[in-house]
């Protein structure tokens, strides 16, 4: 990337709309646009006018008014990316928007490249590199949990943590490396008991980051949630109860679903991504068989799964051996269905068992609402959600993993009383993998990955 180069890009979606917005950044930003931009008010000139202000005018190139605008003015470093910039907002016409965008070029900007707008405040100091991919997740989030985790890691939560950890191991490896420069005196200026305290309370943090990536993850990217049983039990009458819609096909002929079928479901700002799969059972038509073992894959891939049975039709011995072939490492609902259909003797029976099932009607869409309340609630008791900041970036993730390591290759090297250069270099280590999610530590290789997802004008 040449920081020198003015860029320019649309920075609203694609196509016919109200308004649009062009935004530029660079040391020619406010040049560019002065010298294609006509304010009402005769005096104004974007050089000379006051930072954070807005001017109504025309753009006119050739003599040919091209539209009438508002024009946003930023100094540097006051400004998204630290560099003067301007964000021109005119009509949404795609005619304007290309035309306003091929003038500029014309007058020395470029076009900018995916995320490059953020990646210049990036490296300009606005933000770091874990609040840069925040920016990219905001933009990205479909629910309100996965904004708000988006929110707090751009605002810098995340980061003030890391921080916070690298800073105390900086602190102690510089200690270490002055007792290599005094090794002839034999001197210790690093307590070793302080710095195992250290070593564990780091130790600690780095478990709950990771612990948190679960719950960051399914918060980010939706809950999957397949739903099994054996044929005709309502599985696909239950996901059209949840979807509001005949999404799938409902059937008494067993076997109707043979492949599986996947739809998105917001409770209460979370994603869940409902998955109706094939009934289980033994059977010999090949297209059904292979549906079955979908079902099976899928429940294998959940974070959590749902048995649903037919009450009428199944007997408590029965459910417990269906549930004897599942999955029993992924979190579980256990659901009686058609509970219109049976006598309240029978609920009373499975009631009484120890399969600890709740019971609904997926078609008269009965006690629907506490299926949701317990899938929220599974969610936040089995999944772990701690009281701060939560991971929700694989790079982040894999980072910490190593940081990890590293600080357990330290507590190692103190236990045997290990040469102070090797536990420093552990620590040294430990510093580089959480610079790397922050961007103290970064090469162009990482820069390209990132901002290349990012969409152009951000």
């Amino acid at each position: 990337m040449n920081s020198e180069n003015t860029i320019c890009a649309i920075s609203t979606p694609p196509g016919n709309g109200a308004i649009a917005v062009v935004r530029l950044s660079g040391s020619e930003a406010l040049q560019i646009c002065d010298k294609i931009f006509q304010a009402q008010n005769k005096k104004v000139k974007l050089l000379k006018a006051k930072p954070n202000t807005i001017h109504y005018g025309n753009i006119v190139y050739n003599n040919e008014v091209i539209d009438d605008v508002l024009i946003s003015v930023f100094k540097a470093p006051k400004s998204y990316t630290g560099e003067d910039s301007v964000e021109i907002s005119c009509h949404g016409s795609v005619y304007i928007q290309k035309k306003i965008l091929e003038i500029i070029i014309n007058e020395g900007a470029h076009f900018a490249k995916p995320g490059e707008f953020t990646q210049r405040a990036f490296l300009n100091g606005k933000m770091d590199l874990s609040q840069a991919e925040g920016v990219a997740d905001v933009i990205a989030s479909e629910s309100e949990a996965s904004h708000r985790l988006a929110i707090q890691q751009m605002k810098g939560g995340f980061s003030a943590k890391l921080n916070h950890l690298r800073g105390l191991l900086i602190h102690f490896v510089s200690l270490i490396e002055l007792e290599n420069d005094f090794a002839e005196e034999d001197v210790e200026f690093a307590d070793r008991t302080q710095l195992n305290t250290i070593i564990d309370d780091v130790d600690k943090h780095l478990t709950e980051l990771i612990q948190s990536f679960k719950y960051g993850n399914v918060i980010k990217n939706g809950v999957p949630v397949a739903i099994v049983g054996r044929p005709n039990s309502g599985k696909s009458t239950l996901l059209n109860t949840l979807l509001n819609e005949n999404r799938a096909i409902v059937s008494e002929i067993a076997g109707t679903t043979r492949d599986t079928i996947e739809e998105v479901v917001n409770i209460d700002g979370v994603q869940f991504r409902f998955i109706d799969t094939a009934g289980l059972r033994k059977t010999s038509d090949e297209i059904e068989k292979i549906g079955v073992e979908k079902a099976i894959e899928k429940i294998d891939n959940s974070t959590i799964y749902i048995y649903l049975f037919d009450i009428n039709n199944i007997s408590i011995s029965e459910v417990k051996e269906d549930l004897k072939q599942l999955n029993n490492n992924i979190n579980r609902i256990v659901i009686a269905n058609k509970t219109d259909l049976v006598s309240k003797d029978k609920i009373l029976e499975f009631k009484n068992s120890d399969l600890n099932c709740l019971f609904i009607s997926a078609k008269q869409n009965e006690s629907i609402d506490l299926l949701k309340e317990t899938l929220l609630n599974n969610i936040n008791e089995n999944i772990t959600n701690p009281n701060g900041i939560v991971v929700t970036n694989i790079r982040h993730y894999e980072a910490l993993i190593k940081a990890q390591q590293s600080i357990h290759e330290t507590k190692d090297g103190i236990e045997n009383e290990m040469p102070t250069d090797i536990i420093a270099l552990d620590i040294r280590n430990a510093i580089h993998y959480i610079g790397e999610i922050t961007g103290e530590i970064s090469n162009n290789e990482i820069l390209g990955n990132i901002f290349g997802s990012f969409c152009i004008g951000k």
